[in-house]
């Protein structure tokens, strides 16, 4: 059933030229500058503090690393961080 659902998955990517992001619950992550970024896309905070912060994703995790991180905005699935960012990386 898996199979069946990303072939369809597959076919609606070339065929109809839909964003991946959108179809496969991938993130979209923008990052303006070192001092933005907005996450869509996430499954909810893990850990939060003002130099790191952890977004669960459909598989695995985002951490974004700075300083003095704010969260400006926060949605179902969607995220904006602000502070100054060193860091963004992908956990498994």
């Amino acid at each position: 059933m898996r199979r069946w659902r990303k072939n369809i998955r597959n076919l609606a990517v070339t065929v109809m030229d839909l964003p991946q992001d959108l179809i496969f619950d991938m993130p979209r992550i923008t990052l303006i500058g070192n001092a933005q970024i907005t996450i869509e896309n996430h499954r909810g905070l893990d850990l939060f503090g003002s130099d790191l912060l952890r977004l669960r994703l459909e598989v695995g995790a985002l951490e974004i690393a700075g300083e003095n991180l704010v969260i400006r905005n926060i949605l179902k699935n969607e995220v904006l961080i602000e502070g100054t960012i060193q860091r963004v990386e992908y956990v498994k």
